[in-house]
């Protein structure tokens, strides 16, 4: 019998669905930014990627990925110790 979702594995009420996830739990800066451009550059333009991480410090990392290439922070959150963004891809 399959394990039970875990609460960031289930669908939630008002919550983005993306097109890709990328699970960064337990990396640090740079990683999960490096992880997630190279994600991006795989995905057509309009599509988006979740990321969950872990690092504290990634909630101003992505915010500043997000102004300095011109990608969109759909949705932005925080369920405990991980965090939780939606990207959606620019040009």
């Amino acid at each position: 019998m399959p394990a039970p979702p875990l609460p960031h594995d289930l669908p939630r009420k008002g919550f983005v669905m993306a097109d890709q996830v990328l699970d960064a739990k337990g990396l640090n800066c740079p990683l999960p930014i490096i992880k997630t451009k190279k994600m991006l550059k795989e995905l057509p333009v309009g599509n988006t990627l979740e990321v969950i991480a872990t690092d504290p410090g990634s909630v101003a990392d992505f915010a500043a990925f997000c102004r300095t290439t011109g990608n969109e922070m759909v949705e932005q959150s925080q369920d405990g110790a991980v965090f939780r963004f939606v990207i959606r891809r620019a040009a």
